[in-house]
């Protein structure tokens, strides 16, 4: 006999866990690893990915 799944609907805050905040411009920067150097203004630069959208920014410090 085959064994019985339960489907359950996921909540609509399952669903949008952690994207209303990046909306907001409230992101989970996280440092990426590996510093590139930057030719052209001379300085090290960091890459940050958001951890709940994957959006990018860099800074150079």
């Amino acid at each position: 006999m085959a064994d019985i799944l339960p489907f359950k609907k996921p909540r609509a805050s399952d669903k949008h866990r952690g994207k209303t905040l990046c909306k907001s411009g409230f992101h989970k920067w996280e440092a990426v690893k590996g510093n590139p150097f930057d030719v052209k203004q001379g300085k090290m630069v960091t890459r940050y990915r958001c951890s709940r959208c994957g959006a990018t920014r860099t800074q150079a410090r």
